[in-house]
């Protein structure tokens, strides 16, 4: 290798090891650490010039040993002192959106969105909920409420309340949260579905005939439970059923993800 060629990976070496340098300073930029971790990169440019340029030129062989030591030692040194800004720094990437979303861990929503559903239906509250499957359905959560909040028994009370103004649409779920609330979905158009059949149910077979969401209704009348899919609706399930239907169509678990609407209909 030419002479010229080292110095060439003495620079590339030196610059990435200041990129390095530059990433750790923004990390302490702003704490107690800021002023140490310059002088500590002036020093360490000054160790690698030694031992790149005055050292190696000249042949001091001994010298530039002595430095690469010192420089070892320059690492361990900066871990210490600046532990607890590395630890903040470390902190502040573990809470990346990116990593958060690649790690997002698994919830058994189905039991939640189970006794949910049915302490509705003992109290005889509407409601119509739509969970996501396949099919995007971005074009619906624009008629509704962004909420974008994990799906709670709580939550869903509050929605479907008599008094509250989201109550007469529907919600929208994607993975384990609650994208959108006060929804609007297509009423279906099929003249076999049964006149007896309220807006919300046929909203929830409107939605399963354009999309491949599934759709579960509480009847505010009857307190009857139903579930709509692929235009179909299953009608007076039980707790068993719910839970099994959703099981069967939607996975064991959902996933933990910040998630995009879709829609419901009016009732």
């Amino acid at each position: 290798m030419s002479e010229y060629s080292e110095y060439i990976i003495y620079g590339f070496e030196i610059t990435l090891i200041y990129l390095f340098l530059v990433v750790v300073y923004k990390f302490v930029k702003g704490s107690t650490g800021d002023s140490a971790l310059r002088g500590v990169a002036i020093i360490f440019t000054t160790l690698l010039i030694g031992i790149y340029l005055v050292a190696d030129t000249l042949g001091l062989y001994r010298i530039e040993k002595l430095l690469e030591k010192v420089v070892d030692y320059l690492f361990i040194a900066v871990i210490v002192v600046f532990q607890p800004e590395l630890r903040r720094g470390l902190s502040r990437l573990g809470q990346n959106r990116v990593f958060n979303r690649l790690l997002a861990p698994k919830d058994d929503v189905v039991p939640k969105i189970v006794a949910s559903i049915f302490r509705l239906a003992r109290g005889k509250t509407g409601a119509l909920i739509a969970v996501e499957r396949g099919v995007g359905l971005r074009n619906y959560v624009e008629r509704g409420i962004e909420v974008d909040a994990m799906f709670t028994p709580e939550l869903v009370d509050s929605i479907f309340y008599p008094g509250n103004p989201l109550h007469d649409g529907a919600i929208i779920m994607r993975g384990s949260r609650v994208v959108a609330a006060g929804c609007l979905f297509p009423l279906t158009e099929n003249p076999d579905i049964s006149k007896r059949l309220g807006t919300r149910h046929r909203a929830g077979i409107g939605l399963s005939e354009e999309t491949d969401a599934l759709v579960i209704v509480v009847s505010e009348e009857t307190g009857k439970v139903s579930v709509a899919l692929k235009g179909d609706l299953q009608q007076d399930l039980s707790r068993d059923q719910l839970e099994k239907a959703l099981r069967e169509n939607l996975g064991t678990v959902l996933p933990s993800v910040n998630t995009e609407p879709a829609t419901v209909g009016r009732v």
